[in-house]
């Protein structure tokens, strides 16, 4: 079941999904996130192909919960998005589950992680800080030491990065990547390298991130894998929590996946081919429904493949 993206325009976004991903976007450079699997109501993803061609993604989790096994979720869990950093993100933070419910009328959460697609030479993320305690935290954020605060990692292609709630981080230039979390939209801004819209600061969510980040921060390398070149035709686990299990496949001719999972979701992040006869390429997003326990893959293609 093939989805049909919602695009979304963003201050720091560029024009990498057009014009190396094939996207159909018109009159705007500046599309930051490709929500490809979404049925969150600032952008829901809408089923291309079948007899529910056209009917959005969280319509068909309502109506149709057997093609998603019978769910207990009230809403569907995820969000996968694809991001184009042609100028630096805020500095950020994501709640929990327990204080997005509470304080974001009953939203969930925001668990996260990020497999880098293309990056410049000698990229960086920030990701995490050298505060160790809540009041050197707050010092730091209040006297605007930001060289001081921030941890600035290093990353190249093929990285896999888990970001926690209340882990502080930011994706900068020159990075594209595949996002997967759960079904929320709520960023907390600490620092906007003082940019403006029409004039006017953008928000900052001083007292949620104050609320929210983890003190102290934990070492970076715990959150990175490093996942460019693995195995040709085998299911690669990159990482399991309670929200997601994602898992990496590099097909080179012929493979056969055999899953009992309630049903998956796939995104093709490099070359073309087929699955179970399908054509599929760079950029295809696409739920795999209940019932179908076997999946013919074949050509060169490389997909990341989601399950909950």
């Amino acid at each position: 079941m093939f989805l049909e993206p919602a695009f979304i325009h963003k201050l720091w976004g560029g024009d990498k999904l057009k014009n190396e991903f094939g996207y159909n976007i018109i009159n705007d450079d500046k599309v930051g996130e490709c929500w490809g699997v979404s049925a969150h109501p600032h952008g829901k993803s809408v089923v291309k192909n079948g007899i529910l061609k056209g009917m959005d993604l969280g319509t068909l989790w309502d109506k149709h919960p057997e093609i998603f096994g019978y769910p207990k979720e009230d809403r569907f869990p995820l969000l996968v998005k694809l991001i184009d950093a042609k100028q630096d993100l805020s500095i950020q933070v994501h709640p929990d589950d327990e204080y997005a419910k509470a304080n974001e009328e009953g939203s969930l959460g925001k668990c996260e992680c990020w497999y880098v697609l293309q990056c410049d030479k000698n990229a960086t993320i920030y990701l995490g800080h050298n505060a160790s305690t809540k009041e050197q935290m707050q010092e730091m954020i209040k006297n605007c030491e930001w060289d001081k605060f921030l941890k600035e990692v290093p990353i190249k292609e093929g990285d896999f990065i888990q970001i926690e709630p209340g882990t502080l981080h930011s994706i900068k230039k020159g990075t594209v990547l595949l996002e997967i979390q759960q079904n929320s939209d709520i960023t907390y801004r600490v620092y906007d390298f003082d940019r403006k819209i029409n004039g006017k600061a953008r928000k900052l969510h001083i007292k949620q991130c104050m609320d929210v980040l983890n003190v102290p921060s934990k070492d970076p390398e715990d959150f990175i894998i490093h996942a460019a070149d693995l195995p040709d035709n085998q299911v690669n686990c990159l990482y399991s929590c309670r929200y997601y299990t994602i898992y990496k496949i590099e097909v080179r001719d012929r493979m056969t996946l055999a899953t009992d999972a309630p049903y998956l979701i796939m995104s093709v992040i490099t070359g073309f081919g087929k699955i179970n006869g399908y054509d599929v390429k760079q950029g295809d997003h696409m739920i795999i429904p209940n019932g179908v326990n076997e999946l013919e893959l074949e050509g060169n293609f490389d997909v990341i493949t989601t399950r909950i």
